[in-house]
């Protein structure tokens, strides 16, 4: 037993929560597991204790084999910036921009070599592997430069448990186009489909279930029914599933990056598009972006910029990472992200950026709160931990932590580098008391999906003893 591979019939179709639960039913019967997914193409990532970066749901599935993150996990990792452009990572490192046309035709045969090293470095020294797919397994045009689905799957020779999402429609004919459109070698790979995000009643699926097992030889692990899980999103699809209310606005950048800072607080929290106001919110995060000075330009251009400016010491504003930097009172761009160029921020922190290296600064960080700060101020003196990644650099006065950071006078506008921060159970505690309200962080939530998977997927030759 090598390798387990969930593939899937479209994106978001559940792969990364059932891979994981898979790699935490494996740890808990004794097995070395680690996760893989070749390529990424993600806008959440996150750094490794040696300051590599990788895709944030492979971090966490490793959290949940019990086992810390690293590169080979997720050798390559696309970071979208927008016209058919991305940030290329390979092995925690970003490399450069690349075109999506260049990285097709030229980029793709180095590429092949660093996924097999990456993964046979794993197998060598895990019993077991969970490979996750990438998008639809069936995506009949990119055969031949598949790496996250056909070459992966050529060269580990998986498993392959097949995932459709009921809760889109269609999903027989999902799973059964997907199977059928794969090619010879890798059909004969697939061992089972999983019906996934069933929101209704599983006996009038039986029917349907019988025919797709007659139809294709192979059979229905299980079904597993819609249920909110706090595990990071991949993409910004995933914001569509946020809700419209709840006191916290964050406001939704045209090329926004890691929102998966704030999932912990999902349940208070909404995303706000640049064209509306601030629609009774009494908290204003602006998050990470994979271009600052674009985004800034957009969001000084808005209604809801005009709103955030107008509004700044009247109710807490929060920038993180590039909302952080687009927060203070001037960036200066020395070649690395634009032109050279020199522009005004929001003026709300007396922080200026420059972008003067192209290295990227990628670390895990822990750092004392001063108290500088509202919201932060309930918890003076107790440390959090959160991790770096970004190209600028921020001159800042009345810092929030004992060295990063920046404040306003009266403590309402802060901003930090710190990715993660309300994945911290003091700041989430915080920021209820704040709102007056109380916000439960998911404890276990690897224990959790673990439970349900194991309890309604028949893995019998999965997780055998």
């Amino acid at each position: 037993m090598q390798s387990i591979m969930v593939g899937g019939t479209t994106s978001s179709a559940g792969k990364s929560l059932i891979a994981a639960a898979i790699c935490r039913i494996l740890a808990k019967r004794g097995y070395d597991v680690a996760p893989f997914k070749a390529q990424n193409m993600s806008l959440n990532s996150y750094v490794t204790e040696n300051g590599k970066e990788i895709a944030i749901a492979q971090a966490y599935q490793a959290f949940a084999a019990g086992i810390e993150p690293d590169e080979r996990m997720n050798p390559i990792l696309l970071k979208p910036k927008g016209n058919f452009v991305s940030q290329l990572v390979v092995m925690g490192e970003a490399v450069g921009d690349i075109d999506s046309r260049k990285y097709y035709s030229k980029e793709i045969v180095w590429l092949r070599r660093v996924v097999e090293e990456a993964y046979t470095s794993l197998a060598e020294e895990f019993e077991v592997v969970v490979i996750e797919g990438a998008g639809g397994m069936a995506e009949i045009n990119l055969y031949n430069r598949d790496l996250a689905n056909i070459h992966i799957a050529r060269f580990a020779r998986p498993d392959i448990l097949l995932v459709g999402d009921i809760d889109r429609g269609g999903v027989f004919a999902s799973l059964f186009g997907t199977f059928s459109l794969l090619p010879d070698d890798i059909r004969g790979m697939v061992k089972g489909f999983i019906i996934n995000r069933l929101r209704g009643r599983e006996d009038i699926l039986q029917s349907g279930i019988k025919k797709l097992e007659e139809l294709t030889g192979v059979g229905v692990l299980g079904v597993l029914p819609f249920v909110e899980y706090n595990f990071p999103s991949e993409d910004s699809l995933n914001i569509e599933e946020w809700g419209k209310d709840g006191p916290v606005g964050i406001v939704k950048l045209p090329r926004v990056s890691n929102f998966t800072d704030f999932e912990p607080i999902k349940p208070i929290a909404k995303f706000l598009d640049l064209n509306c106001g601030l629609e009774e919110c009494e908290v204003v995060i602006i998050p990470g972006t994979k271009d600052t000075i674009a985004d800034l330009a957009e969001l000084k251009g808005s209604r809801l910029g005009e709103e955030i400016v107008r509004n700044a010491g009247k109710i807490p504003v929060i920038g993180v990472c590039g909302g952080y930097q687009i927060m203070g009172r001037e960036l200066i761009d020395c070649g690395v992200e634009h032109a050279k160029v020199k522009v005004k921020g929001l003026g709300l922190l007396e922080a200026v950026t420059k972008f003067e290296n192209f290295r990227k600064r990628t670390v895990q960080v822990k750092k004392r709160v001063n108290g500088n700060a509202v919201i932060l101020d309930r918890i003076a003196g107790q440390e959090v931990w959160g991790y770096e990644i970004h190209k600028g650099v921020t001159e800042s006065s009345r810092p929030i932590f004992e060295d990063e950071g920046c404040a306003s006078e009266d403590g309402m506008c802060w901003g930090t580098y710190l990715h993660g921060l309300f994945w911290n159970e003091n700041v989430v505690e915080a920021l209820g008391k704040y709102l007056g309200v109380r916000i439960r962080m998911q404890e276990e939530w690897a224990e959790v999906i673990a439970r349900e998977v194991e309890k309604r997927l028949d893995l019998g030759f999965v997780v055998r003893s």
